[in-house]
């Protein structure tokens, strides 16, 4: 069960960050050489993996995006070490930057799956990323929150998770004037987003598509076909019309 190997997945990472497995200051890390986007026509992509998931549960949906030409993609992690979201948004805002001045001042999409979607949505909502993020795509987000983090270790990332959290309460508050588009893909089989309507954004000043995958389970939905499927049709779209404008 997720929630069960979740403090030991969250140990292992930290105890692999302080010996200097991963990145030792910087609470944000690209994962390799190759991830870095190249100055090119693209619209750079940046994902985002979960809190105790490794890059690989992004993979397919990179290798098939990749296949179909989009991007460039740029995989990017952060500390489990970080105190909050909030910094990890801050963080995730210079990747942003970089992306941007890669690519000769593109826009940016942010796919964030899990935790990671709930930094792009901070990011863009609160921290004035949406002037340079027109997209924000998010899978098996606990946008509202979950009811598994009232019985996990009392992690500072986790306790924001909670339903009613001051970060949560945050993000409920107006946000007249957000420019940036969310499409938030959420599963009524999701053990780790309970209930499963807390996949959705609910929002009144956001600009959201939530999309309903059924039957389908938290670590399964980022590999779920049809799932991929409508992200590479979003950002064909969005590639589309920013080179008509």
């Amino acid at each position: 069960m997720r929630l069960v190997r979740l403090p030991l997945d969250m140990a292992a990472d930290g105890v692999g960050q302080l010996t200097g497995r991963f990145s030792r200051s910087v609470p944000w890390r690209s994962t390799g050489r190759d991830e870095q986007p190249p100055t090119d026509s693209g619209i750079p992509v940046l994902l985002v993996h979960g809190l105790a998931d490794r890059a690989s549960i992004v993979s397919p949906l990179q290798r098939e995006l990749r296949g179909r030409g989009l991007g460039p993609l740029a995989l990017a992690s952060y500390n489990v070490l970080t105190p909050d979201i909030r910094t990890a948004a801050r963080a995730l805002g210079e990747q942003v930057e970089l992306a941007t001045a890669q690519s000769s001042g593109l826009p940016v999409v942010v796919i964030g799956y899990s935790l990671g979607g709930l930094i792009a949505r901070y990011y863009v909502q609160r921290l004035a990323g949406d002037a340079c993020v027109p997209l924000v795509i998010t899978l098996a987000t606990p946008h509202g929150g979950t009811a598994t983090a009232l019985l996990a270790p009392p992690h500072p990332l986790l306790r924001q998770l909670r339903p009613g959290s001051e970060l949560l309460t945050e993000l409920a508050e107006p946000a007249a004037g957000c420019r940036t588009r969310f499409v938030a893909f959420y599963s009524d089989l999701d053990e780790a987003v309970i209930p499963a309507a807390r996949g959705r954004i609910d929002h009144p000043d956001l600009a959201t598509r939530n999309v309903l995958v059924p039957g389908v389970g938290h670590l399964t939905l980022p590999l779920h076909q049809p799932v991929i499927d409508q992200v590479c049709s979003l950002l064909t779209a969005i590639r589309q019309a920013t080179f008509a404008a």
